[in-house]
């Protein structure tokens, strides 16, 4: 069975929905994003735990809870055939997504409604294999892996 990884945001809700839907269209695929389960502040919960107890940004990298869950979401990443970028999504999104094309791995970028009505647009996204609008462009080249 082969795998794909779901990245986004741990504040975009959508994810879930994404993820569910991506299920119907590749039945025969494990469609990964049970890193949500984390919640929307677990990160902002991580950072004022390391600052409670003294640590820079650098120190909190280093510490049990943040390696943990970069070894959990490594780990899923290098067990997966592809991965789509689920826009809206931060800095650790398009670090995974850059590992994943580093990696040779299939990669898709879908965009959102805010992100299509951004002034800003990002030639660099020509790294991912498709960029699209609509996740069933992205399940139909999945489905040819």
């Amino acid at each position: 069975m082969k795998k794909v990884y779901l990245i986004g945001s741990l504040r975009n809700p959508a994810i879930i929905d994404l993820g569910n839907e991506l299920r119907e269209l590749l039945p025969d695929w494990e469609v990964f994003n049970d890193w949500m389960a984390a919640g929307p502040l677990a990160d902002d919960c991580w950072k004022d735990y390391e600052i409670a107890r003294g640590r820079s940004y650098a120190e909190g990298l280093k510490g049990y809870a943040a390696r943990h869950v970069f070894e959990f979401d490594k780990h899923h990443l290098d067990s997966s055939d592809a991965a789509i970028l689920c826009l809206p999504a931060g800095r650790s999104g398009h670090l995974e997504l850059g590992y994943m094309a580093g990696k040779g791995k299939y990669t898709a970028i879908l965009l959102d409604q805010s992100y299509l009505d951004d002034e800003r647009w990002d030639c660099m996204y020509q790294f991912a294999d498709l960029v699209a609008d609509n996740l069933e462009s992205i399940a139909n080249e999945l489905r040819n892996l």
